[in-house]
């Protein structure tokens, strides 16, 4: 499998004694509660259509029983659909027979569990080991590729260690390592910090951004904390009852929610600290002549105290090669924080001034 690429296209999953028999219902639109108290079925996901692009970090995320955790688990075949298709690499996982469908999980991706899933009886050593050891890898080789992902993952000194004796964060960290080692070009990644302490978990975001700037593994990552998502996800998916109510960028979710429920995720989050000037940016202002630049990759946060020292409160916009590209002025950001509130259309600005005056 050359690439690292993923994608489901019409992935239905329902749970229950004859999963067929109630298919022409799900596809018809039954509702979630009435396929359960009526007909003893339970839907998981319905028309599920997902491509993750080679090296990028997709998340998906949602509330308890939406369906995430069913589908991530999909990709790896740990769960088979009731319909659709999931295709790895553009090969259709779902075709691959047993030893074929072993040897992609040995090599071609990794999972990283929330509750860690590491053997008790095994140092930490042996348990970064484990996929190696399973592919039958060359001792030499293994026991190199341990020590670097062991020492990567800031775990060195602690080879030795058995898991009870590492905090949960450290445990984590074992987990990261062991999916790593393998060199799988895929790491799926169901929830993996859910259980830590926000400090811990912060450290450990830092360190899944830092890796993957390198790396640029094909990342899908689990979570129902949008300042989770934000931070890690070039795209973000979320699910309600099984199906995708909005696949986008960060800045599309928070600026142009999809409807009501996915407005619900984002109201309350800190817009500043989220929206980045390029995406509420006005169009270049020649006359502006203002030294003080903002990048496009700004936060609004970051902006503000830059361009409120501009003259006019306004300051030039430039991207990565240091070309002005557009223009952000106090009032723009402001409009762009106050959220519902305003939009930032024709107009904005004004009301905002009248609001104010």
């Amino acid at each position: 499998m050359s690439s690292g690429s993923i994608r489901a296209q019409g992935l239905y999953k329902v749970f229950g004694r004859d999963p067929a028999s109630v298919m022409p219902l799900v596809r018809e639109g039954i509702g979630k509660d009435e396929l359960r108290d009526s007909h003893g079925h339970v839907l998981a996901l319905r028309d599920v259509n997902l491509s993750v692009p080679e090296g990028s970090v997709q998340v998906i995320m949602g509330l308890s029983g939406c369906g995430k955790s069913t589908l991530v688990r999909h990709f790896n075949r740990l769960v088979e659909p009731t319909e659709g298709r999931v295709s790895v690499g553009g090969v259709d996982v779902l075709a691959l027979g047993p030893g074929r469908l072993r040897r992609f999980r040995q090599s071609g991706i990794s999972m990283v569990f929330q509750r860690f899933a590491l053997f008790p009886h095994k140092t930490v050593r042996a348990n970064v080991a484990f996929g190696l050891d399973v592919r039958r890898t060359e001792g030499s080789e293994r026991d190199k590729r341990v020590a670097r992902w062991v020492e990567r993952v800031g775990l060195a000194g602690y080879e030795d260690s058995y898991p009870g004796e590492l905090s949960g964060g450290m445990q984590q960290r074992v987990g990261l390592a062991r999916a790593l080692a393998t060199d799988a070009k895929i790491l799926l990644m169901d929830e993996p910090f859910g259980a830590l302490d926000p400090l811990i978990r912060a450290d450990m975001q830092d360190l899944v951004l830092g890796l993957q700037a390198e790396l640029k593994k094909t990342m899908v990552f689990v979570t129902h904390d949008l300042e989770e998502a934000i931070a890690v996800g070039d795209r973000i998916a979320i699910l309600r009852d099984g199906e995708i109510v909005q696949n986008a960028d960060s800045q599309e979710l928070v600026l142009r929610p999809a409807d009501g429920y996915i407005e619900q995720f984002t109201n309350k989050i800190n817009r500043a600290r989220v929206l980045r000037v390029g995406s509420v940016m006005e169009p270049p202002n020649p006359e502006l002549a203002s030294p003080l630049h903002c990048s496009v990759d700004m936060t609004l946060e970051d902006a503000l105290p830059r361009v409120s020292a501009s003259p006019g409160e306004e300051a030039p916009v430039t991207d990565g090669d240091g070309n002005v590209v557009g223009a952000i002025s106090v009032l723009r950001i402001l409009v762009a924080v106050a959220g519902g509130r305003y939009s930032l259309g024709d107009g904005s600005e004004d009301r905002l001034k009248r609001t104010a005056g």
